[in-house]
């Protein structure tokens, strides 16, 4: 009733987890059936070991929060040699969110990726607002976003996701960048650059002074770009942003997105994602819809 696929990657249900809010799945598995997930995407890896930004790096705003976490992650090799053996086993689709700073860093780590059996996609982190190399800088331009997407494709046989960020002029454009490029799929949206201010301190509540903006307050803005990348590409389109029941799943999916990513939501609740899957079940029920497939993209 609720499989999908994305390219080659077939999913018991199209609920995953995004990139930074999951961990490595491990960290989730006393209130999760990891396996029962369509798949989990795991945090930002990188070349070489990265601390990441100073803190403080997150705040909560109105229906949202703000971060800038900067990537901090144990590197490739760490993950390889260390992680990777400890989450191997689950049967569900594990994607490793692939970040850089340079174009040789990036296909550097998706090559080593690459190399392992139980890893079937990467997801190529080109819109990460808050580093300062890198990151976003690949994603707000279509000829720098299918540079590095085209120089991946050479190193990287498998399921090639890449996820864009919503500060553009033209999503559109970027997606069709990617898509000539060689990418599989896009994920979107990341998060959207933001800014909040402690006025009692006179300063901004973030050590980067801007982060990334998630939560429900981007969900309006995340549904209208993935109906207008659905409507522009041919890869399947893989939609996140404010998730968090249901509802807002099926917002997505009738958008165009073939599956969805849960973030922040997984902070407030870390079972959410179990409660979506129910929910999405409950819905083809009494809709009579013996195949989601039949409702994306109905819009």
């Amino acid at each position: 009733m609720l499989s999908v696929k994305i390219h080659n990657l077939s999913l018991k249900n199209p609920v995953m987890t995004a990139s930074g809010t999951f961990g490595y799945g491990e960290e989730f598995a006393d209130f999760v059936d990891l396996e029962r997930l369509g798949g989990f995407i795991v945090k930002g890896t990188t070349g070489s070991h990265r601390e990441g930004n100073p803190y403080p790096r997150m705040a909560e705003t109105p229906s949202g929060m703000l971060n800038a976490v900067g990537l901090q992650n144990g590197g490739v090799e760490k993950f390889c040699h260390e992680v990777y053996h400890r989450i191997k086993h689950l049967d569900t689709n594990i994607i490793v969110n692939v970040s850089g700073s340079s174009i040789e860093e990036y296909c550097d780590v998706a090559s080593q990726i690459d190399e392992l059996e139980k890893i079937p996609a990467i997801e190529l982190n080109i819109s990460c607002p808050n580093v300062k190399k890198g990151g976003m800088g690949f994603g707000t331009n279509p000829d720098m976003a299918a540079q590095v997407v085209s120089e991946v494709r050479k190193v990287y046989h498998k399921t090639l996701i890449v996820k864009l960020t919503p500060n553009v002029t033209s999503i559109v454009d970027i997606a069709k960048a990617v898509e000539a490029a060689g990418a599989d799929s896009v994920s979107l949206i990341n998060t959207m650059l933001g800014m909040a201010i402690d006025v009692e301190k006179r300063r901004p509540y973030l050590s980067t002074i801007t982060g990334g903006l998630s939560g429900p307050a981007v969900k309006p803005v995340a549904v209208r770009m993935v109906w207008q990348v659905a409507h522009a590409v041919q890869i399947p389109v893989i939609g996140l942003g404010g998730i968090a029941s249901a509802n807002d799943a099926l917002e997505f999916l009738m958008a165009g997105a073939k599956a969805i990513q849960v973030g922040t939501a997984n902070f407030i609740d870390p079972a959410i994602t179990m409660k979506i899957i129910d929910g999405l079940e409950d819905y083809c029920n009494r809709h009579g819809i013996k195949d989601i497939n039949e409702i994306i993209g109905i819009i």
